[in-house]
């Protein structure tokens, strides 16, 4: 019987350690929706950016439980910027500041993620 308990509580720890070690990244949608928002600042149509850009980006900023997540949520950017075009850096860099965000990356087209 001791020896039943034991393996059942050997299970459900190494089992509880696996969910936690394996957390599901922030999907590249997710990111994309929360830093629509953003666009028109991004691209030099609006003078500040919109309040549901900050909005969108704090909370993905709260989201960040790993270097990982970071990485992602950087790649997704990066990828969503080169896809629409006529995002220019030196609107993008501004984001952070305007927004009062720290993201823990410089905020460019030209990051690299992987640093």
């Amino acid at each position: 019987m001791k020896s039943l308990f034991f393996s059942m509580t050997l299970v459900l720890s190494l089992l509880f350690l696996a969910t936690h070690m394996t957390e599901a990244t922030i999907p590249c949608g997710t990111v994309t929706m929360k830093a629509a928002p953003c666009l028109n600042f991004a691209t030099g149509k609006d003078a500040k950016p919109a309040p549901a850009c900050c909005t969108g980006l704090t909370q993905l900023a709260g989201s960040v439980k790993s270097v990982s997540d970071k990485k992602d949520i950087c790649r997704c950017l990066k990828n969503g910027v080169k896809s629409i075009g006529g995002v220019q850096d030196k609107f993008l860099t501004q984001i952070p500041t305007a927004c009062k965000i720290k993201v823990g990356f410089p905020v460019s087209i030209s990051v690299n993620c992987e640093t």
